[in-house]
């Protein structure tokens, strides 16, 4: 009580920790800005007005690798884009492309694999994940919501 902390609110930051080598990597592209040497994953939808806000400030963090993770959670459209985007050539460019500048996507073969998508959803319905986007630090920190690139910065340094 005298060091007046939020016992409860430490407690549901532990208990919403997600172990980054329990992530599912091979469900999610890689976007490496700089040398890469910080790690980050974070879960999104293409149809997320706040998702394409966190994508335009990400561009401000450097030396990072984002795994990202498409989690078409806002409806039948954002399956549609996630599948189209999963199903590119350069999913990191597709993505940009869509979050950044609204250029759509290609539309997918039908003979594409898309089941990470369903795999993803299941995850995020596993551990919890309600919202997008969703970030997972190295150190396992979770954090919801479009934070800005400098408390990005700031949770890189402290989970790295």
């Amino acid at each position: 009580v005298k060091a007046r902390k939020n016992l409860t609110e430490a407690r549901v930051e532990k208990l919403s920790e997600v172990a980054f080598d329990k992530l599912p990597l091979a469900d999610a592209f890689k976007i490496v800005r700089g040398n890469g040497k910080r790690k980050l994953a974070v879960f999104e939808d293409p149809n997320c007005g706040y998702c394409k806000h966190f994508e335009r400030d990400m561009k401000n963090v450097d030396n990072v690798t984002v795994y990202l993770f498409l989690y078409p959670v806002l409806g039948p459209d954002s399956n549609v884009k996630s599948r189209n985007i999963w199903c590119s050539k350069d999913r990191a460019k597709s993505w940009n492309d869509w979050m950044t500048a609204e250029v759509k996507p290609e539309t997918a073969a039908a003979s594409c694999d898309a089941a990470a998508l369903d795999r993803n959803i299941a995850f995020g319905r596993r551990y919890n994940i309600t919202g997008t986007p969703t970030l997972i630090f190295a150190d396992g920190t979770r954090t919801p919501g479009a934070i800005p690139a400098a408390q990005v910065e700031k949770q890189l340094a402290s989970a790295n």
